[in-house]
């Protein structure tokens, strides 16, 4: 019979913060774990489901141009997106083939819709004709949202995600997956707990109270390791990247339009970005930017424009990508990476006020690329807590109003990843209750062996 696991995915957590987090400390062995470049959430979730780098599984950041669509999209849900089995697929085919029982709960974890798994749950709007949006989660089976809503109260979705992002949604994912395991007895748990990468994002770890912080993830995870621990599961703990501080902006696409590489169009809701117009544009994703470059002849000059722009450290070119893992066709024909003390912020209108509508909200669908400001709430605003309750109430009339509270100064934001951690005490870590499972140097690339094996499937 395969042993049952139950993995922590802990964002941002770094072997430097288990000082402050006693109970995942305990846990096990502690390693830190080399991560991927680009050291974001859906590359990093991508390689540890699927043992392979992002030249393999096509993951290559949060969000990318897709081609044949013209279009950026970003944080896609879909499992049908790894292009390599993940670790529940493998896992389950092998318990088969054993005639042994296999179930899986997936809690949060990325590549959520479409997984072949028995018990999931994500955050997912319902969205209406009118341009109107209710928050909620999408589980599967249909009533298993329920049944935790239930049980646990309502998903806190403004704490998940936005201004408002904090402790109550982890604590209330970790109250959620600790009954699951408890009550549905998976063999394989796999939780997701952001509290972390919310005010590390917000202040830097400079500016942030780190054992406050790490000390309530450890609390939620608490929640975690005692329902293994009672249903007699192995735990693994893992995390996705480190975070550091940063200091300025980087802003590409301001770069490319000046020079006549990007093109806009203008319309009633402000500028908005021609991929199909624009000879190059750069899709920002913290520390990392996929450049595409529509025009072969065109690269060398755009290559060299951003190697000289401040503030960047490296452009990689195909032969450059394929150093780092991610030379897969989803990937800019440029990739370009921040110096350690910045980070690529994605506006590409060059006055304010030809801003898209979407850019002081939180609206991580419609914006070509990742926007950290959506952590915060514009400090230019006066009552802007008043001001979301009006636009709430206004809603609730039925009319429509945007809740635009979100900064477009792009220096407020003071912590970030993507690239490799220099520090290894500052990277991702990986700690297991059964050290022998561990790789002498694990890697990111070890993380779906390293649960087979200690589900004792691995072959």
């Amino acid at each position: 019979m395969a042993q049952s696991l139950v993995i922590i995915n802990a964002v941002a957590l770094t072997p430097a913060l288990l000082q402050y987090a006693p109970n995942l400390a305990a846990v096990g062995k502690a390693s830190p774990l080399k991560g991927i470049t680009p050291a974001l959430t859906m590359p990093a979730q991508a390689t540890m489901l699927t043992g392979v780098a992002p030249r393999v599984h096509g993951v290559v950041a949060n969000g990318w141009y897709w081609r044949d669509l013209g279009e950026v999209r970003n944080w896609v849900q879909a499992n049908a997106l790894l292009s390599r089995p993940p670790l529940y697929d493998i896992a389950r085919e092998r318990a088969i083939k054993r005639g042994e029982p296999f179930t899986c709960a997936k809690m949060f974890w990325w590549f959520n819709q479409g997984a072949r798994v028995e018990w999931s749950v994500t955050p997912k709007p319902h969205y209406g004709a009118d341009g109107s949006k209710v928050f909620d989660i999408q589980s599967s089976p249909e009533p298993f949202a329920r049944e935790l809503e239930t049980a646990h109260g309502k998903f806190p979705f403004f704490n998940f995600w936005g201004p408002n992002a904090g402790l109550p949604a982890t604590d209330w994912i970790a109250r959620a997956s600790a009954a699951t395991i408890r009550d549905k007895r998976p063999t394989l748990a796999l939780v997701y707990l952001p509290h972390l990468d919310y005010d590390l994002q917000r202040r830097g770890p400079s500016g942030c109270d780190l054992p406050k912080l790490a000390g309530e993830l450890d609390g939620c995870a608490k929640l975690m390791i005692d329902a293994a621990r009672e249903v007699g599961a192995s735990i693994l703990v893992v995390s996705e990247y480190g975070i550091g501080d940063v200091s300025r902006p980087v802003y590409l696409n301001r770069v490319l339009r000046r020079q006549g590489w990007l093109t806009t169009r203008s319309g009633p809701f402000g500028e908005m970005l021609d991929t199909f117009g624009s000879k190059a544009f750069a899709v920002c994703d913290h520390q990392v930017a996929h450049v595409y470059v529509g025009d072969k002849a065109d690269i060398a000059p755009v290559r060299d424009l951003l190697q000289n722009t401040d503030g960047v450290g490296a452009v990689l070119d195909r032969e450059g990508q394929r150093a780092y893992g991610i030379d897969h066709p989803n990937s800019g024909e440029l990739v370009a990476l921040s110096a350690s003390d910045a980070w690529f912020a994605y506006p590409y209108w060059l006055d304010d006020g030809a801003a898209p509508d979407f850019a002081r909200t939180v609206d991580i669908h419609r914006k070509p690329g990742y926007d950290p400001c959506e952590l915060s709430l514009d400090p230019a605003l006066s009552l802007p807590k008043l001001r979301l309750a009006m636009t709430f109430f206004k809603r609730k009339l039925g009319l429509r109003a945007l809740m635009n509270v979100v900064p477009l100064d792009a220096t407020l934001v003071r912590g970030s990843h993507g690239l490799p951690a220099l520090d290894p005490g500052r990277g991702p870590v990986i700690i297991a209750s059964d050290g022998r499972a561990l790789p002498a140097t694990p890697a990111m690339t070890d993380v779906a062996a390293v649960a087979l094996g200690m589900m004792g499937l691995d072959s």
